[in-house]
């Protein structure tokens, strides 16, 4: 089964410094029928302007994923960890039982544009953590890229539940394919882009912030049309 969740049929909105698309339900976006898929919880497509942010606040049993497609993004936490992520880079912050951080712009100048992604985690309370990666454009270039998994296997970001998260770039006409194995489910995000999605004998011409879920199905195969980039999640 093949559903797909146009970008303009999504919730968020403008807010002054923060333009946001939101995947799924998400603080005064509620749509029932949009409430997450398998772990995957919050997928938010947030576009921040210059020198703005999210001042300081705090989460509790959530897997916390970052992930820049443009700009810089500033990070601090209560945990002591202060960075500066940019294209290429995934962070990830357990928040377990509780931790209090901060995002904002790291220029005064240019905009930046992140995906926030939220996974239920496998077990609650646990130990805060923070881990952060780098993925060169060359090891994402026409391959599935391993980016973050459950064990964090083949120098992935680990994460506290079952998810394999791969990350892609694609140019005009290069393909990429994933098997699902028996049980699993898969979320293509369009995060740049355009791309033709196969899934059996059906098909979809997926565009920027347009996202899909898989059930039931043996696999999925991804065509770039023009230069694209796409995250897939293979879930439990």
């Amino acid at each position: 089964m093949l559903t797909h969740r146009p970008a303009d049929q999504r919730g968020g909105g403008r807010f002054g410094w923060l333009n946001t698309r939101h995947t799924f339900s998400f603080a005064n976006y509620f749509d029932p029928a949009h409430m997450g898929f398998r772990a995957l919880r919050v997928l938010n497509d947030d576009r921040v302007t210059p020198g703005a942010g999210f001042p300081t606040h705090s989460h509790r049993d959530a897997e916390i994923i970052s992930y820049v497609l443009e700009g810089a993004l500033e990070h601090r936490d209560s945990m002591g960890n202060g960075s500066v992520i940019r294209p290429g880079d995934v962070q990830r912050m357990s928040a377990g039982t509780g931790v209090s951080h901060s995002e904002f712009n790291a220029s005064k100048e240019d905009g930046v544009r992140f995906l926030q992604i939220w996974l239920h985690p496998a077990e609650r309370g646990t130990t805060p953590g923070y881990e952060q990666r780098h993925f060169a454009p060359e090891q994402r270039q026409g391959a599935l890229r391993l980016l973050v998994s459950g064990e964090g296997r083949e120098g992935s970001v680990s994460v506290g539940q079952d998810v394999d998260l791969y990350g892609t770039l694609l140019g005009p006409g290069q393909e990429v394919r994933h098997r699902l194995e028996a049980g699993r489910h898969a979320w293509v995000q369009m995060a740049r882009g355009e791309a033709r999605l196969l899934v059996g004998e059906q098909e979809l011409h997926l565009r920027e912030g347009d996202g899909a879920s898989i059930s039931e199905e043996s696999g999925l195969h991804l065509i770039g049309e023009g230069d694209a980039e796409v995250l897939v999640f293979d879930l439990a």
